[in-house]
């Protein structure tokens, strides 16, 4: 792989790609659901999840009250009512009923049937970082799917194809094949590292130039 020299550009956010969720909340009684791109896991066990909320959000307001919240995984399908429901306010227009609603065990936390996955989220903690935005913090007390989205009980990316985002470019984009198998490409690497190792150390122990070893493994 080629390197060239790195060039400093800026302090941003470049953490890319980044998901693309449909967050919902009870807001004064209704449904309201909110596109949002500052999400992402924050532990495993017990399971946390962690979305970012401008200050002026009127999902705000529905999250504190309620103290739930759900975060929704749109598929590439939905990527026009995904983006409306990102530039419309629940304050001027009502979205309750965009989208079929259904409820878990927290029943206060309202989630999207048409969305492969929904994830219905208990909050536990909210951050106030000094900025112009809120993180909450919610514990994941139940996660819902479908059969034809799931494969050995757990969600398939190829099924839910998902929409995911790049925050500058103000762009939506697809996932692409699938590159390796986690916790098992890396095997490969380490494989050739250790042969390139051997192979060195049996030169220094034989004293022979790296020539003369090409010329010995060709016989």
């Amino acid at each position: 792989m080629e390197t060239g020299e790195k060039r400093a550009i800026g302090a941003k956010n470049f953490l890319y790609p980044m998901p693309t969720t449909l967050v919902g909340a009870q807001v004064n009684g209704r449904p309201n659901y909110l596109t949002v791109a500052f999400c992402g896991i924050v532990q495993a066990s017990p399971p946390m999840i962690a979305v970012t909320l401008g200050k002026m959000h009127y999902t705000n307001v529905g999250i504190k009250e309620n103290q739930c919240f759900s975060v929704n995984i749109p598929s590439r399908h939905m990527i026009e009512v995904t983006d409306y429901c990102g530039i419309v306010s629940g304050k001027r227009i009502d979205k309750s009923k965009i989208f079929e609603t259904f409820y878990g065990q927290l029943e206060k936390a309202p989630m999207i049937r048409e969305c492969p996955v929904n994830l219905e989220c208990r909050l536990v903690d909210t951050l106030d970082l000094g900025g112009a935005s809120e993180v909450f913090i919610g514990e994941i007390i139940e996660s819902y799917a479908e059969e034809r989205f799931l494969c050995n009980e757990i969600p398939d990316i190829e099924k839910i194809e998902p929409i995911v985002f790049s925050m500058y470019d103000n762009n939506y984009w697809g996932i692409g094949e699938r590159l390796g198998k986690a916790w098992s490409a890396g095997k490969k690497f380490g494989e050739s590292s250790n042969e390139k190792k051997a192979e060195n150390n049996e030169l220094k122990e034989n004293k022979y130039c790296r020539c003369d070893w090409k010329e010995i493994s060709k016989n």
